[in-house]
Formats: C-alpha cells, structure tokens, sequence
C-alpha cells in the first residue's frame, strides 16, 4: 500500500468536561477528521465541543457505549473513509499512540488493530482495578478458547492470531469495509463480546499493538447494577454465549472450509 488510506478518530463522550480539550487538541495533531459520540452528556461537553472543529452525533440520553460504537461504524461507512480508529476521552488512551495505530494501518496485513494493555509490560503501566483486570483476565482466555481455531478470511491462520490479550480496550483501529458484514447490535459495556464472535464469525483479521495501561479514574462506573463485578462478568457470558449461538453457523462453515482445503 502507498501512503496512508483515509482515516477517521471516532470518540465516544459522556460527561468529559473536564478532559475533552486537551484530548481534542491532541487528537488534531495527528489527525484532521474527527468525530464525537456524546452520549447525552449532562455537564458542559456540548458547550465544549462546540469550540473545536469536529463532527459531532449527540444521543439526546445516554444510550450506552455499544451504541455508541454502531454510530461510529455507521458514520465511517456512510463517510467513506478507509479506516476508523475509536479511542477514549478520559485521558486513559493516549492520542500520542495515534502514529503507531496509523502504522499499523499502513503495514495493510489486519482488519482490526486492537490496541492491548498486556501486550507488552512498561514501567510506565498502571496497576488496574482488581474486578476489571480479573474479568478482563477471565473473559479474553475463553474468547481465545472458544474462537482460537476460527480461520481468518486469508489461509489457515486463525483470525485472532494467536490469541488476544486485552478484550475490553478500546483503543482500536477498524478496517471499515470489513465491518460491513457485521450485525451488531448491543448497547451496552457488553458490545465486546458480541464484537469478538461476530470478528471471527466473519474471519476479520485481528491483530494487537501494545498500548500503555493508564487508569485515571479508580472509581468508574458502569451503571448501578454492573458496578457489582458478578452481574458485570454475568453480562458479559451471557451476551457472548448468545452470540455463539446466533454465529453457530458462521463458525462451523468457517471451521469446515479451511478442514476442506
């Protein structure tokens, strides 16, 4: 591939008034394209926004972080660019790691660039919460258990490579042409789990890069009741095992066509 195709940052808000400058700053300094989510913020993120030269799409109320990400997906396609990379507002992903996302890009060898936490150790790395850091832990060995031997849409490798080690980062870069064949349609923290099925499902190439582990805040939370790590981790094997089902097709016609070859 000669230069770089086109490419979107896409940024999901809900309340960053207090970090949406300096993030939209930064982020301008690597690229021109830019597109906010606000999730029916209710502090002073629309007035914010307002102040930097950016695309925004605004949920009247919050609508939840999957939801988010379809909107995202759907503006790359109905904005033509090549790729689309998502990442944070609340200082947790660090735009300085944008030209190695644009690198990986360029290289042209995945479908999705999935930024990873514990790819590769830093001093530099935060130690995470222990509930998310365990679930994370937990919920990306049995994606890799149970979508390991899924071949990618090239060959016999398997689609998530030899195995993923950050399930729930969010730091990513999307192929958007490949994101076409994808149905997704959770709302919610779950939309990772229904991701990663259907990425496989569809034999997406995935591949990580290292990002740094930053935490800011501790105290996060993911709504009332995913606040209790059990419910969370519930969720989240629910959504995934449903999607097994709803793929189970796919997935043996994926298996059976690279046994064939």
């Amino acid at each position: 591939m000669s230069g770089l195709p086109s490419v979107m940052i896409a940024i999901p808000v809900f309340n960053e008034a207090d970090s949406i400058d300096r993030v939209l700053t930064a982020v301008r300094s690597h690229c021109s394209r830019i597109l906010v989510i606000d999730d029916g913020s209710t502090d002073a993120t629309p007035a914010r926004l307002a102040a930097h030269p950016v695309d925004v799409v605004r949920h009247g109320t919050n609508r939840g972080y999957g939801r988010a990400m379809q909107d995202i997906f759907h503006a790359a396609s109905a904005d033509h660019v090549d790729w689309v990379i998502t990442m944070d507002c609340d200082e947790q992903h660090e735009p300085a790691s944008i030209p190695d996302f644009m690198q990986a890009i360029r290289a042209d060898t995945a479908d999705v660039v999935s930024g990873s936490r514990y790819l590769r150790a830093s001093a530099r790395d935060d130690d995470a919460p222990r509930d998310r850091r365990a679930i994370n832990r937990t919920l990306t060995a049995e994606i890799n258990a149970t979508l390991g031997d899924v071949p990618a849409r090239a060959g016999h490798v398997p689609a998530l490579g030899t195995g993923i080690t950050d399930a729930f980062c969010g730091f990513k870069a999307y192929r958007t042409a490949a994101l076409r064949c994808l149905a997704l349609d959770v709302d919610g923290y779950d939309f990772p789990m229904q991701f990663w099925v259907q990425a496989a499902a569809n034999g997406l190439r995935i591949e990580e890069i290292p990002v740094p582990r930053i935490y800011v805040d501790l105290d996060r939370s993911f709504g009332a009741e995913l606040d209790d790590p059990t419910r969370r981790i519930n969720l989240y094997r629910a959504t995934f095992m449903r999607e097994l089902s709803r793929c189970e097709a796919l997935l043996a016609a994926r298996r059976a066509g690279a046994a064939a070859r």
